[in-house]
């Protein structure tokens, strides 16, 4: 007979960034440790724990719920899939996540005994643990500065400099970056060619 039962952890992160990491294929591998393909879309197929765990999306709540069918390698054809839902509360030192794993095949005790705690709770609070870290250490590296240019010369101050005047401008006019507009023919007249 299949049985049901809860878990809960606190995690140092936003209920946000749980829900954004959970349905992402590169964050879900990256927070537990194990190969995964999720999706953020409803009643798409996903897996976790290198195909360990293979699934689908049934309802998505951003940055509160998600509920999915699981089951792993070692279901029987006849056990009917699992179900997940993760609940993401907002709490003072990060979000209460509070997973329900229903219909869960007879005998398979270990995800409630440890297995929830081993492969997803501890991992996940270090994967968040390091990030809020790694946002909180200031950068030893100091950022780019883009080196400065000198302005272009404008084709009035390069001809002024040919013929002796002075190249430079006054402070009160910065030099003009347009180009000099070409004497376009007139209507009618055609340009000479030489």
């Amino acid at each position: 007979m299949a049985y049901q039962f809860t878990l809960s952890t606190i995690l140092p992160a936003t209920p946000q960034s749980i829900y954004r990491a959970w349905l992402d294929t590169r964050l879900h591998s990256a927070m537990t440790g194990g190969a995964a393909v999720m999706s953020n879309q409803p009643g798409a197929k996903i897996s976790a724990w290198d195909g360990y765990i293979s699934g689908a999306n049934v309802e998505l709540v951003p940055g509160e719920r998600i509920v999915q069918t699981w089951r792993t390698t070692k279901f029987t054809e006849a056990d009917p899939d699992s179900s997940i839902t993760v609940h993401l509360l907002s709490t003072p030192d990060g979000t209460r996540l509070t997973l329900t794993h229903s219909n869960v095949p007879d005998g398979h005790t270990s995800y409630e005994q440890g297995g929830w705690q081993q492969f997803y709770f501890e991992p996940m609070r270090r994967y968040f643990s390091r990030l809020a870290r790694e946002r909180s250490t200031p950068s030893k590296v100091k950022p780019h500065k883009a080196k400065k240019r000198p302005a272009r010369k404008t084709a009035a101050v390069r001809k002024r400099a040919a013929q002796g005047g002075s190249a430079k401008r006054s402070a009160a006019r910065p030099a003009s970056r347009k180009r000099p507009a070409r004497k376009r023919p007139q209507a009618g007249k055609r340009p000479r060619r030489s």
